[in-house]
């Protein structure tokens, strides 16, 4: 299973888009209400709100037209990004895993349906339509039946603190329950 996600990112790419596309291993999931732990030697760990879809067939190379067809799912996510390590890699040019792909840094809700009403309006303020990021995932790599791809919303993360509690909904139903410890 992949985990491929489009983050913001406000300083712009080369090619002028806000988002760059990001890989994570299965380890970075937290799911179950189970709570976030704050990483050890992390000083700044910021939370982006973010749409999590479920791929349901196998593609690449696919038109945006025809993207809805390949996932069968979405759920709302939170990904946590270590903000320090974040700005030392981009100022030195390095990748940015180390920031953004540790363990259980992205805590994924309970699954809807993709016709959801909440679902639909939610994906106004993403950085990109979940048919934009399906075409632009399978540009480069093969998607499978299984694979997730996240989608940031366009905002800064914003500081998490112990005890803190992030609850998310969807259809006035509580999907995502994650304490900060």
């Amino acid at each position: 299973m992949k985990i491929i996600g489009f983050v913001y990112n406000s300083r712009k790419t080369k090619d002028d888009s806000e988002w760059e596309m990001v890989l994570k291993g299965d380890s970075c999931l937290l799911n179950g209400r189970k709570p976030f732990f704050l990483p050890e030697g992390a000083t700044e760990i910021g939370a982006t709100e973010c749409l999590i879809l479920r791929v349901s067939r196998l593609g690449k190379g696919i038109a945006s037209r025809f993207a809805d067809r390949y996932y069968d799912a979405t759920a709302p996510g939170v990904d946590f990004t270590d903000l320090a390590a974040l700005r030392e890699a981009q100022e030195a040019g390095r990748p940015w895993t180390q920031a953004i792909a540790f363990d259980y840094s992205l805590a994924i809700g309970e699954w809807d349906d993709v016709r959801s009403d909440d679902v639909q309006s939610a994906q106004e303020s993403l950085v990109l339509s979940p048919e934009e990021a399906i075409a632009e995932a399978s540009k480069t790599m093969t998607i499978r039946q299984g694979d997730l791809i996240y989608i940031q919303r366009k905002q800064t993360p914003r500081l998490v603190q112990k005890e803190e509690v992030i609850r998310m909904e969807t259809n006035g139903e509580e999907k995502l329950y994650c304490k900060i410890k």
